[in-house]
Parts: structure tokens; C-alpha cells; sequence
């Protein structure tokens, strides 16, 4: 005779939550439209156990309440998909939202840097986002002030300032404006794909040509070569020079972590374009991650074969919801690494046991928070050391002329030759 059912064994099994996994997108960095630390509601993805399962976000890929409004100045630079190619080697791979670009009308170009661990004074940065998509950008976190997402809206939702270059040249027709040294794209890359129709880099270098005040500009695409007619001259008359960024020689690493950046063998081919124009031409092998970017020796040697005469490098940071975005990374991507990689990024910035505990991530101290300190740091400066001067990179730096500014043309006096 078999037991009766007891009262408890009527009742429903207790609900389990079922969390999503987390998938790449196609040509995407991020994975997610995380919250931005403003951001008065957080949503997480789970399954209810009668919808599909789906990744994260909406059909679009975006998290409610991002991306453009009805009415708002806007600019789609292609269907999904976009230009990056799929790395099937990740598994199953989610379409990518299409990019859009918000127009914005800037109240000044110039923006002033006070940090003593950075060598230009003032920078100018045509566009806010990046469609370049790279997970370790320390811009993410600036998104949030435009109330979107530091991971997503930041390389899908793009800010172009349409009339930077008209401010730019008000600014520096300014009695009072002395020149410094600048620098073109600081934050957000000034030759994302979106410059090859808006142009307002290069509206920007027209207008430094005019009043022949230097600068320096920073890239990882090629886009940089259409402009070689402007800066081939300047550059002739100690007013230009240009940085390019290399982070890893692997192109799969380099798809997954700067998925709509240029490929590095054909950063190396820009380099040797700008070498060959007469454009001083430095690399720039920054962030070092550890665990993932592996191979700096070798970006350096290739830079220099290339035509790279100068190099620097800085440590991963991660400020703000950066953090959170590359652990999430490191989830999709190298979930096996990934607490390995975070620990020494740790170490590279020499925390202590209570700042781990804690859950910091780095230090973000001025004297520190480029290059790191403490045992790992040390030893970072060192091979990058040894390698340049193996390599005859930084023997000579050929300083901007900041004596050849003429503000009176911008104010049409005088005549540019």
C-alpha cells in the first residue's frame, strides 16, 4: 500500500531563475547596453521559461530606453552587420544594431587638459563614441553623461559635432588664445568610419593649417592616408605628426577586442604611407592587458620595420562602468583567463589586499595611473624599454614649432604664404 501525498507535495516547485548567457555581437565589442552609473533602473535579462531565450536587450540589440528618439537628427551608416567580420570561433554570434549618428551643435572645439601625465596641453575631438568598438576605451564611461550606455549606445550611438571646425577657428582667433600643444582625437578616434562622409576631421586640420598652429592626432584606422594632402606639408614645416595604435599583431585578438578598427597588418601599411609622405609617425602600443596582449615586442618591431621612429605604451584601465564592461568581456571571450587577467591588472597597479577586497580595480592617482607601479609595472617598463632601445625607437623626438602660429589669418589678415 503506497503513502498518501502529503499537502506539501501539491505545491509548485519554487520558480528558478535561468540566466542568459552572455553572446558576442557581430562587429561589436560590448555585448550589452549595460546601465549607466545615472541610470535610475537596472534590467538584467533572464528566462521565464516560455519566451526564446535571447542574449540581452531588445530586437535592436539595445537596452529599453536607449537609442534615438523620434524627431532627433540622425544618420544610419548602414544596415547590420556592419564592415567587421564574424569570428565564428566564439560560437553562436547575435546581428549587430546598426550604427546611428546624432548631430550636435558644439559650444567650443577646444577642450584643456590639466593632467602632468599627459604630453598635450589642449585636444579637440570631433566625435563622441566610437564605432571602433574597443572594449578597453577609457571614454566608455563619458557616455553616461549623455544618458546612454558605456557599452552598446557608445560604439552604435555616434555624436558628431557638425560645426566644430567653425568653433575651432573662432577659439584660436582669440587674442588672448596662446598655443599649446594639442592633439587631435584624444578620447574618441577622429577617422572612425563615419569621418569618411562628415569630414569634420579634416575640416579641423584645415583650419589648424590656416593659422599653421601644430598638432599631433592619434588613430587606429587608415582613414588617415585621404588626409596625407594637408598633412604632408604641415608636417614638412614641423606642424604635424601623427600616432598610430597597434595593440596586438593577432588579428582574431584584434577583431574581438577592436572590432571595427582597421586590421593591424593594415595599420602597419599606414604607417609606412605616412613614413613615406614625410609625416612623423609614432606607435602607440596602448592598453597593455595582460594575458591577452602578449606580443608588444613584436607590434614594436613591426612599427619600426614599418616606419615608427617614436613608441609609448600605457597599463589597462578601467574607470567606472569600464570595469564591469570587460569583465564582461573577458566573460564572452576568455571566461577560462578571465580571473587570472584581472588579478594582474591588480598587481600592475599595486593594490593592496583591503583595495581588492574592496573590488577596486586600478589607481587612478596621476603619478601612477598610466604606467602602473609596483613588481609587474616595473617589469613592463623594462621590456618595453630594452625593446625600444634594441630598436632605436624615442633616440629622437622632433618637436611641434608652436613659434609658426599665425591667428591673424584666421581673422583674414595677412596671407598664408
Amino acid at each position: 500500500m503506497g503513502l498518501l501525498p502529503t499537502p506539501e507535495d501539491d505545491l509548485p516547485e519554487e520558480p528558478q531563475e535561468i540566466r542568459v548567457p552572455l553572446q558576442a555581437i557581430h562587429g561589436r565589442g560590448a555585448a550589452t547596453a549595460m546601465a549607466h552609473r545615472f541610470a535610475k533602473d537596472q534590467r538584467e535579462p533572464a528566462y521565464d521559461g516560455w519566451s526564446p531565450v535571447r542574449a540581452t536587450g531588445n530586437a535592436d540589440g539595445l537596452a529599453p530606453g536607449h537609442g534615438c528618439q523620434e524627431g532627433e537628427d540622425e544618420w544610419d551608416t548602414g544596415a547590420p552587420g556592419g564592415p567587421a567580420a564574424c569570428d565564428e570561433s566564439d560560437g553562436e554570434i547575435r546581428p549587430s544594431p546598426a550604427t546611428r549618428v546624432h548631430f550636435e551643435t558644439a559650444r567650443s572645439a577646444l577642450c584643456a587638459n590639466d593632467s602632468p601625465d599627459i604630453f598635450f596641453e589642449l585636444s579637440v575631438n570631433p566625435y563622441r563614441g566610437c564605432e571602433h568598438g574597443c572594449i578597453y576605451c577609457y571614454a566608455r564611461p563619458t557616455h553616461s553623461y549623455l544618458n546612454f550606455s558605456p557599452g552598446l549606445d557608445f560604439e552604435t550611438q555616434i555624436v558628431a559635432k557638425h560645426n566644430i571646425a567653425q568653433v575651432l577657428r573662432q577659439e584660436l582667433a582669440q587674442p588672448r588664445y596662446v598655443p599649446r600643444l594639442l592633439n587631435i582625437g584624444s578620447a574618441t578616434d577622429c577617422y572612425q568610419p563615419v569621418e569618411r562622409d562628415l569630414k569634420l576631421t579634416r575640416s579641423v586640420i584645415e583650419v589648424m593649417r590656416e593659422a599653421r598652429h601644430p598638432f599631433s592626432l592619434i588613430t587606429k584606422s587608415s582613414g588617415v592616408e585621404r588626409d596625407l594632402d594637408l598633412l604632408a606639408p604641415l608636417a614638412a614645416q614641423r606642424l604635424a605628426a601623427v600616432y598610430v595604435t597597434i595593440t596586438t599583431l593577432d588579428a582574431t585578438l584584434a577583431r574581438r577586442m577592436e572590432p571595427r578598427a582597421a586590421a593591424p597588418h593594415r595599420r602597419l601599411r599606414t604607417i609606412r604611407a605616412l613614413a613615406d609622405a614625410g609625416v612623423p609617425v609614432g606607435v602607440s602600443v596602448a592598453p597593455q592587458i595582460p594575458f591577452i596582449t602578449e606580443d608588444m615586442e613584436q607590434v614594436l618591431e613591426a612599427a619600426r620595420d614599418a616606419g615608427a621612429r617614436t613608441a609609448f605604451y600605457t597599463v589597462l584601465r578601467l574607470p567606472w562602468e569600464l570595469d564591469a564592461l570587460f569583465r564582461e568581456w573577458l566573460t564572452v571571450h576568455y571566461p577560462q583567463r578571465a580571473a587570472r587577467v584581472m588579478a594582474r591588472v591588480q598587481d600592475l597597479h599595486h593594490l593592496t589586499d583591503a583595495q581588492r577586497a574592496a573590488g577596486k580595480t586600478y589607481d587612478s592617482d596621476f603619478a601612477t595611473r598610466m604606467k602602473g607601479c609596483g613588481l609587474w609595472a616595473d617589469l613592463l617598463r623594462q621590456r618595453f624599454a630594452n625593446t625600444c632601445r634594441r630598436l632605436g625607437l624615442n633616440r629622437e623626438r622632433e618637436g611641434l614649432d608652436l613659434g609658426e602660429f599665425r591667428p591673424g589669418l584666421l581673422r583674414g589678415q595677412g596671407s598664408l604664404f
